[in-house]
């Protein structure tokens, strides 16, 4: 490191030493991987993530397509959100970490916490879950460990990447509320817990305005909402005008561009397009990246290439979901004769295509791991169908045969690789016509099957869900999770995964239906705050698997759950006891609702969760800590988060769907004056705190005189109501829905245009 370079000199001073045309060059890349040394400030390397390093050595591309040096393939994040571990997360942060600095790379392109929002979205493996909170608190997990080590994180995509279907120009088109709620809640979170180094910008446009582009996105929410203090950096590609992504607070732009676009903002300065401060800002992040790239570096790093592989074995079996284990098929007996059936077995498939696809140090199988435990002379193999389309003839019938001479068979199912990379979405949720086949062929000659899934998002498991005794979810592990699926099928690990998303009947089922992927450059997302299992429980939906659910090999027990409020949110705590006679882990999942609130809710959010390890017969208090804020709506009609008070229901379950048991907590609401107009209605005045004592009386009696007159007692009621047919509550309810300017024309209005707008000019005045 330089002196100049060294902390003792700031971002600021360096910066207000360069030249314009130095300054330019410093916010745009010299390569594909590299930013520009620019006068003192030297280049430093950014590369994809994010469940591993995938480091080019000489031809450099963004699709995954040439190789890249070695490096400790991780689960994806498809598998890791199913741990619901945030430790684990952190462990495997650290050890990215400790890869990026090894091959000297400044900043490592990841987490992804983009909301699962269809099943179809090809990329949906690199991200945590379909609902944010699951999100936030992973994605804090990952980037916290990786900046542990001095490199840095780069949150994406950001935000409202949702498809891969025109994903370079499609225009997420959100209502304010799912927009604030759904899909930047996670991104909220993570930038505000851990301060990750850098975020990077999405393709998509967002409401219309590219999100390299967009001011309110990148600089108001981000920046003046959230405090974030560090860079923002391209998706490689998703600049279109650097001059309107530089002022939009878009700091660096990948790849390089040969100089085009440094040029664009000189021109844009010296024109007085571009306000010079502007661009000495972004120059300035980039130089406070290269400074902090740089003191977390170190020539003579390096990494223990056996333990990582430990590490992601360790992380691809807490992964592994248990979905259906019916008469104790599962652990499977060391001393079973075992058919083990699929392609998959042999040849893992166990990450995406993409910009994601990791060189591995190594790979394990799962018939390999399989043998080494029952023995090779106790594991029957066939393929039973090809991966690569190629002629699978007679293969069904060798595998038809393996499982009728076994005692228990084991079938790798899933996708092929072509099916889900970034750059295309899938077409359905479907498993090859093929392996459907051979299911229910298998289960005709031995009912004692055991289904295992490699697949990056959801497939429709409804054919034969409820026919196959035991299944297990293990999604893409990584490279070690070959011996991770062995160590949870013969019980050396206890299942302890949980489903991050919902697996629904079928696809028509799913919020998403009918408005994915969008059409002529727009996409609307029409099922709003509705996402995930938001939408099966609003909607009453039948689920395959909910949200949240996954079993064990031993039965977990809750007890009475207390739940207190103060200032920081909500604590509930919960005694769980392992009641089986294996020791195992359960993820207890809080859900709140509001029955009666003034706004638009599912009947249940996720609001926290907490892994907890049991052993045999252990009973524990769990404690599972909501923030306030995430309790909070985002109400647009003051553009602010605010917290409704009221008496909340907190669930605590195994699932979405598996409630152990619900308390009821008051919670304080935030104090709000929404400003009044004349298109305020009267229902709205009468709620404001300032104007509704003033006019309640006086509209009550409107009301009376509306309907007829009243008794005596001051009750109007339906048959003084002058033929309307409306009694006193139903007038007040027609009544409460006028704008209060028109109301002033009616008969009987207390009062006149002047006093209304000195009514308005009352409530909306400051309040001491």
């Amino acid at each position: 490191m330089t002196e100049t370079l060294s902390h003792a000199a700031s971002a600021a001073d360096i910066v207000d030493g360069l030249t314009l045309e130095q300054k330019a060059a410093l916010t745009s890349g010299a390569s594909f991987w590299r930013t520009k040394q620019v006068g003192p400030v030297p280049s430093i390397m950014l590369t994809d993530g994010p469940h591993g390093v995938r480091k080019q050595d000489e031809s450099a591309d963004h699709l995954g397509i040439n190789d890249s040096v070695k490096a400790t393939c991780f689960p994806p994040a498809v598998a890791l959100g199913s741990s619901f571990d945030p430790e684990l997360l952190e462990r495997v942060g650290v050890a990215l970490g400790e890869e990026a600095r090894a091959e000297g790379v400044g900043v490592l392109l990841g987490p992804g916490i983009n909301i699962k929002r269809s099943p179809l979205c090809g990329r949906n493996f690199e991200y945590l879950s379909e609902d944010p909170i699951v999100s936030g608190v992973l994605g804090s997990a990952l980037v916290r460990g990786l900046q542990s080590q001095g490199v840095g994180a780069s949150l994406k995509h950001y935000a409202a990447n949702n498809q891969e279907d025109d994903r370079m120009r499609v225009s997420a088109d959100i209502d304010p509320r799912p927009l604030r709620e759904i899909y930047l809640r996670g991104f909220q979170r993570v930038v505000e817990d851990e301060q990750p180094w850098t975020v990077m910008c999405s393709y998509n446009r967002v409401n219309g305005i590219p999100a390299s582009e967009h001011h309110w996105l990148l600089t108001e929410v981000l920046r003046d909402d959230w405090g974030f203090d560090g860079l923002v950096v391209s998706d490689w590609g998703a600049v279109t005008n650097r001059v309107n992504a530089l002022a939009a607070g878009l700091d660096l732009e990948m790849p390089a561009n040969d100089g085009r676009s440094d040029a664009q903002l000189v021109a844009a300065v010296r024109a007085g397009e571009l306000d010079e401060s502007v661009l000495d800002t972004g120059a300035t992040r980039v130089v406070s990246l290269v400074q902090r790239a740089l003191a977390g570096a170190d020539a003579d790093a390096s990494y223990d290439r056996d333990a990582h592989h430990g590490l992601a074995r360790e992380a691809a079996a807490a992964s592994i979901v248990l979905l259906r284990n019916e008469g104790g098929v599962l652990p499977l007996a060391p001393e079973a004769s075992v058919a083990v059936i699929g392609e998959f077995a042999r040849t893992p498939r166990f990450q995406g295509g993409g910009s994601s696809h990791i060189n591995p140090t190594r790979v394990d199988s799962a018939l390999e791991a399989i043998r080494e435990v029952a023995g090779a002379g106790a594991v029957a193999f066939a393929p039973g169908f090809t991966i690569d389309g190629s002629d699978a003839a007679g293969l069904a019938d060798e595998a038809v045969a393996a499982a009728s001479a076994a005692d228990v068979a084991v079938l790798f199912l899933g996708l092929p690789a072509s099916l889900e990379s970034e750059g295309y979405d899938r077409r359905d949720i479907e498993l090859p016509v093929e392996q459907l086949e051979l299911v229910d062929r298998v289960l005709a000659v031995n009912p004692n099957t055991v289904v295992v899934l490699s697949n990056g998002g959801v497939v429709r498991l409804a054919p034969f869900a409820e026919r196959v005794p035991a299944i297990l979810e293990t999604w893409l592990l990584g490279q070690a999770g070959g011996g991770a699926v062995a160590d949870v099928l013969y019980g050396a690990v206890n299942p302890a995964g949980r489903l991050t998303e919902t697996v629904p009947v079928r696809l028509q089922d799913t919020p998403a239906w009918g408005n994915f992927p969008g059409e002529h450059g727009h996409v609307r997302y029409g099922e709003g705050l509705l996402v995930g299992y938001r939408w099966y429980d609003a909607r009453e939906l039948d689920v395959t698997y909910p949200f949240g659910h996954g079993l064990s090999y031993t039965t977990f027990e809750y007890g009475d759950a207390v739940v207190s409020s103060d200032d920081d949110g909500l604590a509930l705590r919960v005694p769980v006891t392992n009641t089986g006679e294996r020791d195992g882990a359960e993820v207890v999942q809080v859900y709140t609702s509001l029955p009666g609130s003034a706004v638009a809710r599912a009947p249940r959010e996720l609001k926290g969760f907490a892994k907890v390890a049991l052993a045999a017969g252990e009973r524990r208090e769990v404690e599972v800590r909501v923030r306030r804020s995430d309790l909070a709506y985002w109400d647009t009609r003051v553009d602010l988060w605010l917290v409704e008070g009221g008496e909340y229901t907190v669930e605590v379950g195994a699932s979405s769907r598996d409630i152990r048991g619900a308390v009821t907590v008051d919670v304080e609401g935030d104090p709000v004056r929404v400003p009044l107009t004349v298109e305020s209605t009267i229902a709205e005045v009468m709620a404001h705190p300032v104007a509704g004592p003033m006019v309640a009386p006086a509209f009550a009696a409107m009301a009376a005189d509306m309907l007829g007159g009243a008794h005596a007692d001051g009750e109007a009621t339906a048959e003084s109501a002058g033929g309307l047919g409306i009694d006193a509550e139903g007038m007040m309810q027609m009544m409460g829905a006028m704008p209060i300017g028109r109301a002033v024309m009616f008969p009987g209005s207390p009062f006149g245009f002047e006093q209304l707008e000195q009514l308005i000019a009352s409530a909306n005045a400051p309040q001491a």
